[in-house]
């Protein structure tokens, strides 16, 4: 057992490792890694099995693999930081920093609306090609000038790939700077993380071919209510998108990170910690922990499942099991995850290439998280 798992582990938690080697082992996972943090320091931090679907690269301590929606984590952290500083006001309305946002009855809808996916814009009205989501100006002006599906505030919708846009664009407005260089510049660098959002070309020969999941459900079989049909098909997901390189140079700052493991859970002990990681102070102790404020919850328009959302994460009560009410989290397509747990002062990270057809993290991921959280209380 374990034979294809590299990386180092905490003998506390060998049954993780353990847990990760069967999932290689029986095929749920082709290549895969797994990170967890405790007070800042690295307690797993393992990987395995191949970066590619014939099994010709190893996947190998830097190997990095887009993460969908798990990249919306790094962009409500970022968002997090301008608030922390006092640039952005989360509770001010969006046309404060971006004026022509105001149109078509969007004059009261707040930053912390875009961040809580409730501000009524989980799609674009007008019908968009995947290259429309490299041409910045344009999809944010389009967002900017269309009503929402539904009254903002009132109730969640998930914006899976608009919110990037629409967070990005109040980040530029007020720093000058894209979304991802803030990210990049404030964030990754100082901490020495493997998390991009807009990838050098230079890295093209890390990055792990995604898989994609088998088709079957709602999206396949016709059964989608309207708002989730505009989600997923305005523009279509085409995960092959991803092996390009207009994909990986884009910031698509909902969906096109690329990282590991290792990367995800290195950016998270920061709230985690209390804004704290090796002596450095990115966020004051309250500036962390408003994140956890409830901004909406309910049934979700687009996702058809519970949810409760704070300033960018989903929180206790929702969709993942949790031991406690401080725990952030999200996760992205097919199957990678982000979990920050401000209690047990741990940041877990899960990224692979074998997809399967969640949209927000599945079994794999969780059952590794429990097993951390089982380890933790025992």
């Amino acid at each position: 057992m374990g034979m294809d798992v590299q990386g180092t582990c905490d003998p506390r938690f060998e049954a993780i490792r353990q847990a990760f080697a069967g999932n290689l082992e029986n095929g749920l996972d082709v290549g895969a890694s797994f990170a967890a943090t405790v007070n800042g320091a690295f307690v797993v931090d393992i990987w395995g099995g191949f970066a590619d679907p014939a099994k010709t690269r190893p996947w190998e301590a830097d190997t990095l693999v887009n993460v969908y929606s798990t990249t919306k984590t790094m962009t409500a952290l970022t968002a997090l930081l301008l608030a922390d500083r006092g640039e952005l006001e989360v509770h001010a309305p969006v046309a404060r920093y971006w004026p022509e946002f105001a149109a078509n009855g969007k004059a009261a809808v707040t930053v912390a609306q875009l961040l809580a996916h409730s501000a009524g814009l989980s799609g674009w009205k007008e019908p968009l090609s995947k290259t429309d989501l490299y041409d910045w100006d344009k999809v944010t002006t389009l967002l900017a000038a269309q009503a929402p599906f539904w009254e903002p505030g009132t109730a969640p919708g998930y914006h899976a790939l608009t919110q990037g846009y629409l967070v990005g664009e109040v980040v530029r407005r007020i720093t000058g700077r894209s979304l991802g260089t803030v990210f990049r510049e404030e964030i990754a660098e100082p901490l020495g993380a493997d998390f991009h959002i807009g990838l050098p070309a230079s890295e093209d020969d890390r990055v792990a071919e995604l898989i994609p999941p088998p088709r079957g459900g709602a999206i396949e079989d016709g059964t989608m209510s309207e708002l989730t049909a505009n989600m997923a098909t305005n523009p279509g997901i085409d995960v092959r998108e991803t092996r390009t390189r207009a994909w990986r140079a884009a910031e698509i700052p909902a969906a096109g990170g690329h990282g590991n493991a290792r990367a995800i859970a290195r950016v998270h002990s920061i709230l985690a910690n209390g804004g704290e990681v090796d002596g450095r102070r990115y966020l004051s102790e309250a500036g962390c922990r408003r994140a956890l404020e409830l901004q909406v919850e309910g049934h979700d328009r687009v996702l058809n499942t519970p949810a409760r959302f704070g300033l960018g994460f989903g929180l206790a009560g929702g969709v993942l099991p949790t031991p406690n009410a401080s725990v952030l989290y999200w996760g992205g397509y097919g199957g990678s995850l982000a979990v920050i747990d401000m209690e047990n002062r741990a940041a877990f990270g899960y990224a692979m290439n074998r997809m399967e057809s969640t949209t927000t993290g599945d079994v794999r991921a969780v059952g590794l998280v429990m097993g951390m959280w089982g380890a933790l209380s025992g």
